[in-house]
């Protein structure tokens, strides 16, 4: 990343940092800029959220490690990252009409995490999100290993959460990432 494209991509998490208050309460900007600008793979993998219409902020501090947690907060399943399936195994499963990739393998190559249910949820308490899309979230072993996986979205004011075949995908489901840096 050139030192250009660094600071803007420092000057659009800011506009946002301050733009969304309630989003990150406790955390002050200096220190995210300075955790961010530190860490080549954060800039990176936050450039990637943000090229892939994933809006990061930062959405608060993991209370285990003090990490500063950065969240997909686009309005919608960020559209750079729709029409997946679940993980390689669904992809290599699908016989015909294949996506192009999948959730899991694109998390890991943007260097981010797929939200678990628990993080999506807590996601949806600083806003509105996926009212007209979904995403896809992290899947326990037990129902994966039955061919299934999860995705999380928002109807009718309130958060649910479905199931449906692994290698399934859908132009209007993709997945939200986290970064904690």
């Amino acid at each position: 990343m050139t030192p250009t494209e660094k600071k803007a991509l420092l000057a659009t998490l800011r506009a946002r940092f301050d733009a969304y208050p309630g989003r990150h309460e406790g955390v002050a900007w200096s220190e995210v800029e300075r955790r961010v600008a530190a860490r080549s793979r954060a800039l990176a993998a936050l450039a990637a959220m943000e090229a892939t219409g994933g809006e990061p902020d930062v959405i608060g501090r993991d209370a285990g490690t003090g990490a500063i947690v950065f969240c997909d907060c686009s309005a919608e399943s960020p559209a750079g990252r729709r029409s997946l399936c679940y993980d390689a195994e669904a992809l290599a499963a699908r016989k015909e009409h294949r996506p192009k990739h999948s959730a899991v393998a694109r998390a890991a190559e943007l260097g981010v995490e797929l939200l678990t249910e628990e993080a999506y949820r807590e996601l949806q308490r600083l806003g509105e999100f996926d009212r007209k899309t979904s995403s896809w979230v992290h899947t326990p072993a037990d129902v994966r290993a039955l061919g299934g996986a999860l995705f999380c979205d928002r109807r009718f004011g309130r958060v649910f959460v479905y199931h449906n075949g692994a290698e399934s995908y859908y132009a209007a489901r993709g997945f939200r990432g986290a970064l904690r840096v």
